[in-house]
């Protein structure tokens, strides 16, 4: 890097950093007010709302990222325009574009940082974020290694295999024991169709009790069972794809592909990670048009109003973009790059329009002397 790229480039990761960090902390705090809500219920504390908020912060992070490249982009050239370093520069006969392209090199460095952060830390610290809360609110003891849960209260242990949707979970075991501690009855069930609330439906059922020191085994298709678990804490423990890695997204795509099914939301959310550096380059780039207008109509403070709103609108645009994406059954690439690309297209355009060269009205013709 040359010293040109790394006062500019510098200046622009400070204020990313900077910005980055300001609204992951808003985001935060917003969401400790509404875990404060949950307060008082079961065992769920102020310190275990403070640990929930921590443990997600990386996740609003990611977030928060593209806008937050957008601004800070806006804030560094913005303020290097304002002290006239950028006059300075493009006296030295440095162009817009080079300057552009010392930002844009601080992009990879930042755009790995960020790879590493979701593939490595969101989901670990999402599951174990998850799995406190729902013990907490549920007053049981509550294990979850990812691949199984376990769950003790009123006696009982729960023992269930996979989660595979919200409402459905496999290979369940239950284990009733007596007030002495010798086990009652097992039951063991293929498959269980759980709600918020209510009773779970249990699925091909074996159920085995203890009866005068022999087991009596029944084979039965269905069984309604009480779970002293509400089935919204188990629910609760079905990670969500924005929270799952890149490379987990990708596995899990490709073995529902396989079987036949559809994973519209798990592909688009996979889209949305893999379009992550296209949007932080849209964002970068939509900055120029703003910094480097025609100096006589440059105002720092309109231009970055203006540049953070843009910001925002492409955000809602991108959720808007994936809502319909689940509503008309659009292709995911699409609807996650096209935001990014139609941004990069408004950028060059703006950036072209404040440059081009307007035609010099011709001189009247000189009035004849009398």
């Amino acid at each position: 890097m040359t010293q040109l790229d790394r006062y500019v480039g510098g200046a622009a990761l400070k204020a990313f950093l900077l910005v980055a960090a300001g609204l992951a902390a808003l985001f935060s705090l917003l969401e400790f007010v509404e875990q404060l809500k949950s307060v008082g219920e079961g065992q769920y504390r102020v310190i275990n709302a403070l640990v929930y908020v921590l443990l997600t912060s990386p996740s609003r992070l990611l977030q928060v990222a593209p806008v937050a490249m957008l601004i800070g982009t806006l804030l560094a050239l913005g303020s290097l325009a304002k002290d006239s370093e950028l006059t300075a520069l493009r006296a030295l006969c440095v162009s817009e574009i080079r300057i552009i392209a010392s930002v844009l090199k601080v992009l990879p460095p930042v755009i790995a940082v960020l790879f590493v952060i979701a593939e490595f830390i969101v989901p670990p610290a999402q599951h174990l974020a998850i799995t406190q809360r729902s013990a907490a609110l549920a007053d049981s003891p509550l294990a979850d290694s990812g691949d199984t849960l376990w769950a003790g209260g009123a006696q009982q242990y729960l023992n269930v295999q996979r989660i595979e949707s919200k409402n459905v979970l496999r290979g369940i075991n239950i284990y009733d024991f007596s007030d002495d501690g010798r086990l009652e009855t097992f039951i063991h069930a293929e498959r269980a169709e759980i709600g918020a609330e209510g009773p779970w439906l249990l699925r091909e059922v074996t159920r085995k009790s203890i009866v005068a020191r022999r087991f009596q085994t029944e084979h039965l298709e269905t069984l309604s069972w009480q779970s002293f678990l509400p089935g919204k804490r188990v629910q609760d423990l079905m990670p969500a794809p924005e929270n799952m890695s890149p490379t987990t997204l990708y596995r899990y795509v490709r073995a529902m592909t396989r079987q036949g099914q559809h994973a519209v939301r798990y592909e688009q959310e996979l889209w949305n990670k893999i379009g992550m550096p296209l949007a932080m380059l849209a964002m970068a780039l939509i900055a120029a048009p703003f910094v480097f207008g025609p100096p006589r109509s440059q105002n720092t403070g309109q231009q970055i109003t203006i540049g953070a709103g843009i910001g925002i609108v492409f955000s809602l645009t991108q959720q808007i973009s994936n809502r319909l994406d689940l509503l008309l059954n659009l292709n995911p690439a699409v609807t996650a790059l096209g935001p990014s690309c139609i941004l990069i297209g408004l950028a060059a355009y703006l950036f072209y329009r404040s440059h081009r060269i307007r035609p010099v009205p011709a001189m009247p013709p000189p009035v004849p002397a009398p």
